[in-house]
This record gives C-alpha cells, sequence and structure tokens, in this order.
C-alpha cells in the first residue's frame, strides 16, 4: 500500500491595503494571527500562521496592504510583501470587490511575472450581485490568465474552504519546516504588542495610531498569570497627552480592552502595565526600526 508522501509550503497573501488579507488569514489557520481593523495599514510586519496535520504542513503569511510609501515605516512595510513573492510556493492574491482593478500596477505587474500557482480571490462577494461580480471575473481573467479566480467572503466564511482544499493540491512534496505543534514563528511578546497597537487603532483617531509602537519591557509568566509591563511609544510630545487621555482615562481604557485580548489569547490572567514614552520621530529611524523588527533594505 502506498504511503501518503508529506507535502509542505509557503502560501503568502498579498494585496492591496484594507481587501481582507488578515480576516482571510485568521480563518485559513482557525485561529486569530492577524490583528483586524478597519483602518489602513493595520497589518505592519509579515506574519506566519502554520497548519498542521500529519500529512502536510501549510505555512500561510499574512503581509501589509501594497502602499506607496512616504516614510521608512511604510517603505519597510512595502518590503515585507515585495519579499512574500519570492518566497512563494503558493499565492493568494486578494482583492475585493470595491477596489479599483488598476490600483498599484507596479506590484500587480510584479505578480504577472511569477512562475508559480497564483490563486486569485475576490473578496467580500456579499457587497455585490452576480452580474457585476461576473464583469469583474472577467477583467481580472484578463489582467492575471495564468491565475485562478475564486470569488469568497471571508467574514461569512464562504468559499474559504474551498481555497484550503485547492492550496492542500498545490503543495510540494516536502518535510515540515517548522516544529508540528507549531502555530506561529512569532514569540509571545509580538503578539502582546499587536493587540495593544489593535485596540489603539480602534480607540484613537487621525494620525495617533500609526504614530504608536508598542515595546514590551517585562513578560513574566507565573503558575496563574502573566505579568506585563509595556511602553507606548509616540513620537511627539502632543501625542502622549492623547494617548494618556484626560485623567488617564484614555490610556486605561486601552489597557483594559488590550488586557482582556491578551487573556483570552494566552487563556491565562494577565496583569498589564501601561506606560507613553516619546521616541521622536522613529518611523524614519533606521535603528528604531531595526530594534521593532521591520526588514529594511
Amino acid at each position: 500500500m502506498s504511503q501518503n508522501k508529506h507535502r509542505s509550503g509557503f502560501v503568502n497573501i498579498v494585496g492591496n491595503p484594507n481587501v481582507g488579507k488578515s480576516t482571510l488569514m485568521n480563518r485559513l489557520v482557525g485561529e486569530k494571527i492577524s490583528i483586524i481593523t478597519a483602518k489602513t495599514q493595520t497589518t505592519r510586519h509579515r506574519i506566519i500562521g502554520i497548519v498542521n496535520t500529519v500529512d502536510y504542513q501549510v505555512v500561510y503569511s499574512d503581509t501589509p496592504g501594497v502602499l506607496r510609501p512616504n516614510y521608512k515605516l511604510q517603505e519597510s512595510m512595502l518590503n515585507f510583501s515585495l519579499s512574500a513573492l519570492n518566497d512563494a510556493d503558493v499565492l493568494l492574491y486578494v482583492t475585493d470587490v470595491v477596489e479599483k482593478i488598476d490600483k498599484n500596477d507596479g506590484f500587480l505587474n510584479r505578480v504577472q511575472r511569477l512562475d508559480l500557482p497564483v490563486l486569485l480571490l475576490i473578496n467580500k462577494i456579499d457587497r455585490t450581485n452576480q452580474e457585476e461580480l461576473e464583469m469583474m471575473v472577467a477583467q481580472w481573467q484578463k489582467l492575471l490568465p495564468q491565475a485562478e479566480i475564486y470569488p469568497v467572503s471571508a467574514l461569512n466564511n464562504f468559499s474559504v474552504d474551498i481555497v484550503q482544499n485547492r492550496v492542500l493540491e498545490l503543495l510540494p512534496e516536502s518535510p515540515p519546516y517548522f516544529e508540528k505543534d507549531a502555530l506561529t514563528d512569532k514569540p509571545a511578546r509580538f503578539f502582546v504588542t499587536e493587540i495593544i497597537r489593535e485596540k489603539a487603532l480602534l480607540i484613537y483617531r487621525k494620525e495617533i495610531p500609526y504614530s504608536i509602537e508598542v515595546v514590551v519591557e517585562e513578560f513574566e509568566e507565573e503558575d496563574d498569570m502573566i505579568r506585563i509591563r509595556a511602553v507606548v511609544l509616540v513620537e511627539r510630545d502632543s501625542q502622549k497627552g492623547i494617548v494618556i487621555g484626560h485623567r488617564g482615562e484614555s490610556l486605561k481604557r486601552l489597557g483594559t480592552m488590550a488586557r482582556k485580548d491578551i487573556q483570552r489569547f494566552f487563556e491565562k490572567k494577565v496583569f498589564l502595565q501601561l506606560y507613553v514614552k516619546v521616541e521622536k520621530d522613529w518611523r524614519n529611524r533606521d535603528n528604531m526600526l531595526k530594534t521593532f523588527g521591520y526588514k529594511l533594505d
């Protein structure tokens, strides 16, 4: 009786901002790995989520939305997206029924030149009708003739299983790249910073959430509790005042919301202390960006 060969591969998710890449990633992995808000630039890093069975290991990779950079942090975010084109075994190019098809032509041109399986996912199909969807499919078939097209709704979990099954068929034969019990390549501290940043994106307005970075200074795991001390970095003194809020109320709200999610993530009681510090113009400083794990040229 022939034995199944083990399959493993990198399945990288790319596309423009706000098309639902992170929602799709979490559906595919079956866990909340990527933070999600309605704001653009929510995802800043390349985040890996790993799905394991006896016969296969799928290494999904969520990437920042493709944008034209205005500062060095955004250059790093674009580097993460471009790197995902180079090491994919299967590429999931995500668009949706809302965005203009010719948005970010330069990135699309790179995808057109790839010699690997490309699955084009048209997301948010609950927001359109059959006629419009068929027109969109026809347009995308011209732009990416080598791609297989799948209309999906990540939010409603519609047709995501069809994509998953096709991904498994396309995986190359290979031993696993990570331990079989691994869910991600990121350390626990990374998810603490992401959860705090997600809540900041929900609470604060305008430029404030984009000026925030979070650093975990202490992560002490005890039998019944995790003690965390984290610093919220901003770029200017005026931003510090806004993040703290009147009598510290905004920072307290941020801490409460983040603590609940961190507890849910680690399934353990959490004691969270938050502080705010000014780190002038950190988004344009190479040494700071490297410290925070961003990819520079």
